[in-house]
């Protein structure tokens, strides 16, 4: 399941590439950008996609820690960090932990 919602080129970006490297049973991609665009970090900044959620199923997280997740998504995104994508909150799950915790 992926989820529907109006992409910019930076959310298309991040839906392609981990579409590409991970086959995700569900991703959803979530701008939080107008949260965060009052920090001082952000002054100067006119783009509308620098900071999202993102919820991603996949076997290809099979057997790896929560860092090693991550580090797959941040390496596979560092050309969208370069465009000025400021920010990612991941919350990274296989197939088997949505149904044990779906059991549960």
């Amino acid at each position: 399941m992926v989820s529907q919602q109006e992409d910019g080129p930076v959310t298309s970006s991040i839906r392609s590439t981990l579409t590409d490297l991970l086959n995700p049973e569900k991703l959803e991609i979530i701008n939080d950008s107008s949260k965060h665009a009052h920090h001082s970090a952000m002054r100067g900044v006119f783009s509308k996609e620098t900071h999202f959620r993102v919820n991603v199923v996949s076997e290809a997280f099979a057997g790896k820690s929560t860092m090693q997740r991550h580090r797959m998504i941040y390496g596979a995104l560092s050309k969208d960090f370069d465009a000025g994508l400021h920010a990612l909150s991941l919350n990274t799950k296989t197939p088997a932990e949505i149904a044990k915790a779906n059991e549960a």
